[in-house]
């Protein structure tokens, strides 16, 4: 259609804003824009809002663990149970329970005794063998050494266990409560920083738990990912942007390139027990595969 015969567009008129129906649209579309942000402001509020409350339980729930309940007990480091001449092979749950019978001595009922064998955690055998280990001279002597409580007592100390509670509700019986606040009144019960949550592996006994394999595993997971894929992720954008020609092969890579952050990642996770685990043998929960797969 030639400049000519083409159709002119109406010239705009100043008094179309005066126009009481485009007034009325104009107020309409301000109005849906206006309500279209608010719903995106309380829209992320919201998302704000559930976030604090996600990390306020945290560390609401949380907090406990940062600090460890602990016994000051005395052990008699009594040369027939500990031999000098390898320190680490002495019986040392015998000397833990020796401390605990010379702070009660009228438990004598055997149930009472096993009952009361469990207030210290199995880590104070540990515990006192390095310290052993590492100092032979302390044999033939008495040292006082405070040492982690049982989870059960640790929990009781931390407020988690009412001694309200009907006693076949609870996880110690009166008695067992009855020990520990002795051993409270005579000031041996200490809360001190909880740094085994830090620097102690995995471990069966609660207790004695802590982040050390999760901290390593990740750094090491997220190591093996960086080096794999930051080299492999700028040569390929490199060769895609330089060098590859245009063709199905380049159109394909950059379609799956494009849908990875689509693709859940539980599929990933099969995809690394499939080809790293099952076809190459690697070892099962081992950073190398982690960071692999991430990769």
């Amino acid at each position: 259609m030639s400049a000519e015969t083409a159709t002119p567009r109406p010239a705009f008129r100043s008094h179309d804003w005066h126009d009481p129906a485009l007034a009325q649209r104009l107020e309409r579309r301000h109005r849906r824009d206006r309500i279209l942000r608010g719903a995106g402001l309380a829209a992320l509020g919201f998302a704000a809002l559930m976030l604090g409350i996600l990390l306020f339980t945290l560390v609401a729930s949380g907090r406990f663990a940062l600090t460890q309940t602990h016994v000051t007990l005395s052990f008699e480091i009594a040369p027939e149970r500990v031999p000098a001449e390898d320190p680490a092979k002495g019986n040392y749950r015998a000397i833990v329970r020796d401390a605990l019978l010379a702070e009660f001595p009228e438990v004598t009922a055997r149930r009472d005794r096993r009952a009361l064998f469990r207030l210290v955690s199995r880590g104070a055998e540990r515990m006192l063998r390095d310290r052993v280990s590492a100092e032979p001279g302390l044999i033939g002597h008495r040292i006082r050494l405070a040492v982690p409580v049982s989870d059960p007592y640790d929990q009781l100390a931390k407020g988690l266990i009412d001694p309200a509670t009907p006693e076949a509700d609870r996880r110690l019986s009166d008695r067992e409560i009855a020990w520990f606040r002795a051993l409270e009144d005579r000031g041996l019960i200490s809360r001190p920083l909880n740094v085994g949550l830090i620097l102690n592996p995995d471990s069966r006994f609660p207790e004695l738990a802590g982040l050390a394999g999760a901290l390593m595993g990740s750094f090491y997971a997220l190591l093996v990912c960086f080096v794999l894929s930051f080299p492999i992720g700028i040569a390929a954008g490199i060769w895609l942007e330089e060098f590859a020609p245009k063709g199905r092969l380049t159109d394909l890579v950059e379609v799956n390139i494009n849908n990875l952050a689509a693709v859940p990642s539980i599929v990933f996770g099969l995809l690394g027990l499939a080809v790293f685990i099952g076809w190459l043998g690697l070892p099962r929960s081992a950073p190398l595969v982690g960071g692999m797969t991430l990769a």
